[in-house]
């Protein structure tokens, strides 16, 4: 048997039927207030099924974290109804079915947050093109974030979701707080690097905590990273292994590495430039916890190269361009998968401007 179409068991007793997962893309399909969309749901389901797991487009915890119009929202029980049709029309067939949670941090703006100021770490502006300065969050406002991704899990939780993946990817703001360009605290939650940590710790300490007191079925919690910042200062590969050793001290059941091509490189650190990240990030994770990679994955021989790698591999843009793929790979039926997105079809295949924007950007 194929690695693939092995079953994997979560450290929490959760089992997944594959190694394949639907990664979580940017759709922009929600109403503006963060309700599901029935578009949205036959968006998922049209995808759903073959794979082991499915990982929906970040949704917000608040709203003042909002990122983009047409999110998917978690902040309040009036997305609760919605959530739960989303869970019931992922898990079908045993896919199980992750609510991505999230906050925007700085890499939101006013005009979507409807006249409010961003938050972040600092009042450090990304390097963005017209990025807004941030305002620096309080302590006390910390313990608000901290609570608001917990009752995000619960809410999670009540609709039927089988876990959530902390979003601290794609410089977000679990990752402005660890990263020294948007950090730049003299308070215990800045300055080195085990305090610029701080945030991480308690916040998925929070959700873990949470999982296990209001579900009665294994719950699981994943977490996403990004390995490196392009910026001076910003994280590199050695800050990320330092990451990847303290979120391996907490309950979490899988670790997802977000990277454009599964086979990158480091460019951050002249002492890891042997091998791909994700062979360094392996060494760190010794089998703890699964390790997701992520990044180009289009073909049967792409798959099994990167399960040499990690132990599941998540698909985007291919499951994007045709729906079947997962399934069309794990029948061996390769040839018959669609490469090319034909533009008339994008209704037939519920791809909205955002999931094309996706397609063509690279979105996460």
């Amino acid at each position: 048997m194929r690695k693939m179409q092995q079953k994997l068991e979560l450290p929490n007793g959760s089992i997944l039927k594959n190694r394949l997962v639907m990664a979580p893309m940017t759709n922009k399909m929600s109403f503006y207030n963060g309700v599901v969309t029935s578009d949205e749901l036959c968006y998922y389901a049209f995808r759903t099924g073959d794979v082991g797991m499915m990982i929906t487009a970040a949704a917000y915890v608040k709203s003042e974290g909002k990122g983009w119009d047409g999110q998917l929202g978690a902040s309040d029980d009036k997305h609760l109804l919605g959530l739960s049709k989303l869970a019931a029309t992922m898990k079908q067939s045993g896919t199980k079915a992750i609510l991505q949670i999230f906050h925007a941090g700085r890499r939101t703006n006013s005009k979507i947050l409807h006249g409010i100021q961003p938050v972040s770490a600092s009042a450090v502006a990304s390097l963005e093109a017209d990025a807004e300065i941030p305002q620096q969050v309080s302590t006390n406002e910390i313990e608000h974030l901290i609570e608001a991704f917990a009752r995000a899990t619960k809410r999670a939780i009540q609709a039927g979701f089988d876990g959530v993946e902390i979003h601290g990817a794609n410089g977000y703001l679990l990752q402005q707080f660890y990263s020294p360009h948007a950090n730049v605290r003299d308070d215990e939650w800045g300055g080195n690097r085990e305090n610029r940590y701080r945030f991480i710790k308690m916040l998925v300490e929070r959700v873990c905590e949470t999982a296990k007191a209001e579900s009665e079925q294994p719950f699981i919690v994943g977490y996403r990273f990004s390995p490196e910042e392009g910026q001076h200062p910003g994280i590199t590969l050695d800050d990320t292994l330092y990451l990847v050793e303290q979120l391996l001290q907490q309950p979490v059941d899988y670790l997802h590495v977000s990277l454009a091509e599964f086979q990158s490189k480091a460019s951050s650190s002249v002492n890891h430039q042997e091998k791909m990240i994700g062979a360094y990030l392996q060494e760190i994770v010794a089998e703890r916890v699964p390790l997701i990679g992520v990044g180009g994955v289009k073909t049967m021989r792409d798959v099994e190269t990167a399960l040499e790698t990690f132990d599941c591999i998540a698909i985007g843009r291919a499951l994007l361009i045709d729906p079947r793929w997962a399934e069309k790979i794990l029948a061996d039926q390769e040839a018959m998968i669609r490469r090319e997105l034909i533009l008339i079809d994008r209704p037939v295949n519920y791809i909205s401007n955002g999931a094309l924007d996706f397609l063509t950007n690279r979105m996460a």
